[in-house]
């Protein structure tokens, strides 16, 4: 059993995890490796949840949500783990379950409350959907399974802008992280979000990303190029980084200014499209005059960000079930299945911006 920041049941230093947050939290990763695992998911769940500002009894039902997962997990699959963090662009909480089989054969018969095949009381998933703010679910027969649930207090007006979902897991050494990421929304429909890979891991990678993190806050709306130029002044005094920048347009594409490795993509029904790395350099130490790539982006796409903590052959021949997956379920598959181990890893996803001539998307609560 091992609670991530880290070392084993270690807490991650904590943001807000709300837009405009100057260092967003690191991500929680719980293995489900032995039913003791289960409390640990619970008790982590509720302290995110109280530390987020969640009133009355809603810390109490994420710990719930985090149990039912995990010990979904330690009854029916294997090598699962549940993810726990603020959410990116609400105060709420967020617990994410991955596992890698055997999937859920029967989904409805699974979803449906008092269903069990081990016969213990059988509350499982079908209370978890019921109690979640929202509640998201794929499964593939013989592949595994992932569970998105998300809790957030009644009334909360939702947030502006397509679907975002991140995470950010340290080497499993280290106490810190050295990588990051940041959201801004503007009122103009723009989006502007950021991955920064502090050179190397620990203390001092991550006072590079927090540099950069704070520098990016202060004015998100810049023109990328200068944006990664401000960010470039703010880390000479550091070890650098390597960061990636894009920006929604309300056109519908997206812009593309990136330093060094780390990677962006844009994943759509039919496969990945539009690859994009950074140009060569460090962030703070040897950075090249930035350039912007247009990327196109089509309706129902994803653009994924990530770090190289990330392996990316994630791209080479990903599964339709891979490819169809909303944002909080596939940085889980690609942190789950992809992640390396000897390094920081940060993947962000982010909905398509809608043109201003298409229809708004509903809210939607998936099975």
């Amino acid at each position: 059993m091992r609670g991530e920041a880290g070392t084993p049941g270690a807490r991650a230093p904590q943001g807000t995890g709300t837009l405009g947050t100057p260092t967003p939290p690191v991500s929680t990763r719980i293995r489900i490796d032995h039913y003791s695992a289960v409390h640990l998911a619970a008790t982590t769940a509720r302290r995110i949840a109280v530390d987020c500002g969640l009133p009355g009894a809603l810390p109490d039902r994420a710990a719930v949500l985090a149990s039912e997962l995990a010990a979904n997990i330690a009854k029916h699959a294997r090598d699962g783990s549940v993810f726990v963090q603020p959410l990116p662009l609400r105060p709420g909480v967020e617990i994410v379950a991955a596992d890698r089989g055997p999937g859920i054969p029967d989904l409805d018969a699974a979803l449906t409350d008092g269903w069990t095949t081990t016969k213990t009381l059988g509350a499982g998933l079908g209370a978890a959907r019921r109690i979640a703010s929202e509640f998201t679910l794929r499964t593939r027969p013989g592949a595994g399974t992932l569970i998105c649930a998300r809790v957030f207090a009644p009334g909360a007006p939702p947030p502006a802008g397509p679907d975002l979902a991140a995470l950010c897991l340290p080497l499993e050494s280290e106490q810190h992280c050295g990588d990051g990421w940041a959201v801004a929304d503007t009122g103009d429909g723009r989006r502007t979000v950021a991955v920064v890979d502090g050179l190397g891991h620990g203390d001092s990678a991550a006072e590079a990303t927090g540099a950069a993190l704070r520098t990016f806050h202060r004015d998100p709306q810049l023109p990328l190029p200068e944006l990664l130029l401000a960010l470039h002044r703010a880390l000479r005094h550091t070890r650098g980084a390597a960061v990636g920048l894009l920006r929604l347009r309300p056109d519908g594409d997206a812009d593309h200014c990136s330093v060094g490795n780390v990677r962006a993509q844009t994943v759509g029904f039919d496969g990945v499209h539009s690859r994009a790395t950074g140009q060569p350099g460090v962030v703070g130490w040897n950075m090249p005059q930035p350039r912007v790539r247009r990327i196109p982006v089509p309706p129902g796409s994803t653009l994924v960000l990530h770090s190289d903590g990330v392996d990316p052959r994630w791209t080479h021949d990903p599964s339709p079930f891979l490819l169809r997956l909303p944002p909080p379920l596939l940085v889980a598959a690609l942190a789950h299945d992809f992640r390396r181990s000897r390094d920081d890893a940060t993947v962000l996803a982010t909905g398509a911006p809608t043109p201003p001539s298409g229809p708004a998307a509903a809210p939607k609560r998936d099975a």
